[in-house]
């Protein structure tokens, strides 16, 4: 070292400090990847995820390739800045030259270099990555046996130093990954996305036509009854009960009769029953996305949903399901949301009691819970623990609520004021 001059020593103390940078820098770059952004562009063909995704198959590699390179650089680095000092100021030369050195490796060297690699992680992997790969070759006897040594004492440490492979989403992960997209999935397809996610979550309980609401028609009724109701029902299908909807004996798709009465000339009662299909009945609480697949499997488009008791609480349908992820269909039949919520000048809404707690969650970004009724009506009546009488105001989950229209003991409308508590 004494043959070499001053010059020729800083040159080389600034070029070990700028490979310093380019080792802290990989290695921040490397660990900070979308490790599912890059398996996306090691499939479409990107060299050079390729190659960062074949360095990250062995982290422990990795780390110590660049740990071997970092530490042999610094160590070098230091034992230059050493003479340096030696010459330039003797002992206190050396104390000043270890002083400025650790704040130069610590700014150009380390912060500088890991920063700019924590925000373009991929930019800095991918150029980085070609010089690793050849590295990783010519220093592999000495990495291997590095890594034999560290590997040990981690498996001391009951840890396995390679990778389990389990890169696997929950639902819950999805869910934050869907909302971190941004701009990259409209906004539509992430609401249908995070719609599907839910499914596991939603029972066909919170969907369902109520038993009450369901159109049916009474077979034991005369036949000029039927035949008004079979031509005047909006809707596809219907249910075919003997007095009570207990009592039902099958679904009818309204097309069937119509067309058998055109093949048999036939029209009557025995005609109905036999185009009526089976009942599929459906078990409460069911999850959504097990009935949708249930739909799917077994070939079916409507199903009563039974409790505990063999009951009929409701109906649902496959359109139902789907109205769940893509939002309400134009064609529906049932009362659409909009119907139901009435914006007022003031900033309150005038909602029906019938209205479902999900949808007005959905449609307003409300919270009211949803782990008890499942409509607004259900929501009050549980907080007041008995039918009110007459109009009044009440405070629901942050909510201020005017009951305006009480009939037939159920609350047909109120007036809800959004995260306002009125003061009594």
């Amino acid at each position: 070292m004494d043959d070499i001059s001053t010059g020729v020593l800083f040159t080389l103390l600034a070029c070990l400090i700028i490979i310093s940078g380019y080792f802290s820098g990989s290695e921040t770059g490397m660990m900070a990847l979308n490790r599912y952004r890059l398996k996306h562009l090691a499939k479409t063909g990107h060299k050079g995820a390729k190659r960062v995704e074949k360095l990250l198959s062995r982290p422990d590699r990795l780390i110590g390739l660049i740990l071997i390179g970092n530490n042999l650089v610094n160590i070098l680095a230091s034992a230059i800045a050493t003479i340096l000092g030696m010459r330039l100021g003797g002992n206190l030369g050396v104390a000043i030259a270890t002083g400025v050195l650790t704040l130069v490796i610590l700014v150009f060297a380390e912060v500088t270099p890991k920063t700019l690699a924590a925000l373009y992680p991929e930019k800095v992997s991918y150029i980085s990555s070609f010089l690793l790969s050849i590295l990783m070759k010519l220093l592999s006897p000495l990495v291997l046996f590095v890594n034999l040594i560290t590997n040990g004492f981690i498996k001391l440490l009951g840890v396995s130093a390679r990778q389990n492979g389990d890169d696997h989403l929950s639902s819950e992960e999805l869910r934050t990954v869907v909302n971190e997209a941004g701009g990259l999935i409209p906004k539509r397809h992430q609401d249908m996305l995070l719609s599907i996610l839910d499914l596991e979550h939603v029972t066909v309980n919170d969907i369902m036509v109520p038993r009450n609401e369901i159109t049916g028609i009474n077979i034991n009724d005369d036949w000029k009854s039927i035949v008004r109701q079979l031509t005047h029902s909006p809707h596809g299908r219907v249910v075919l009960y003997r007095d009570n909807i207990d009592e039902v004996v099958g679904i009818l798709k309204l097309r069937d009769p119509f067309r058998l009465m055109l093949e048999k000339n036939e029209f009557n009662k025995e005609m109905l029953l036999r185009a009526a299909d089976e009942v599929y009945f459906i078990p409460e609480s069911t999850p959504l996305n097990v009935q949708l697949l249930k739909f799917q499997r077994n070939k079916e488009r409507i199903g009563l949903i039974v409790d505990e008791y063999g009951d009929i609480n409701g109906l649902v349908t496959l359109e139902d399901i789907l109205e769940e992820i893509v939002g309400e269909f134009t064609t529906s039949i049932s009362p659409s949301l909009a119907d139901e919520i009435t914006p007022q000048s003031d900033g309150s809404f005038l909602i029906e009691g019938s209205a479902n707690i999900r949808d007005i969650n959905k449609s307003l970004k409300w919270k009211l819970p949803t782990n008890g009724p499942r409509t607004l009506n259900g929501l009050i009546l549980e907080h007041l623990e008995d039918i009110p009488q007459t109009q009044l105001s009440i405070n629901v989950a942050q909510h201020a609520m005017e009951i305006i229209d009480i009939e037939e003991n159920r609350i047909k409308l109120v007036k809800v004021f959004p995260n306002k508590i009125k003061k009594s």
